[in-house]
């Protein structure tokens, strides 16, 4: 059984001279090759993306519908953040 498709793409022409230009560098073998790397790194940023939304964003969001006293303003948010940056460089708001 087979275990690949061929599909036919069509690219701007700046990405089709990047993947010309990985095959002609010799860093890859054939143009699916780069386009099979580039569906690799979507794969990993997505998983990536989703697991930071599962493991920290989920959990936050439950956290503050929680305890909604936890809120911070966006004003606040900002003036932490001003006091931070003044305390770690020494340069003052």
């Amino acid at each position: 059984m087979r275990t690949t498709q061929q599909f036919s793409v069509t690219l701007p022409l700046e990405m089709a001279a990047q993947v010309r230009a990985k095959v002609a560098s010799g860093e890859y073998a054939s143009e699916s090759e780069v386009i099979r790397d580039g569906l690799r790194a979507l794969q990993a940023r997505d998983k990536a993306m989703e697991a930071w939304l599962r493991h920290d964003v989920a959990p936050a969001f439950d956290a503050l519908a929680a305890t909604p006293a936890r809120a911070r303003s966006a004003s606040e948010v900002r003036a932490a953040l001003a006091d931070e940056h003044a305390r770690t460089t020494g340069k003052p708001r």
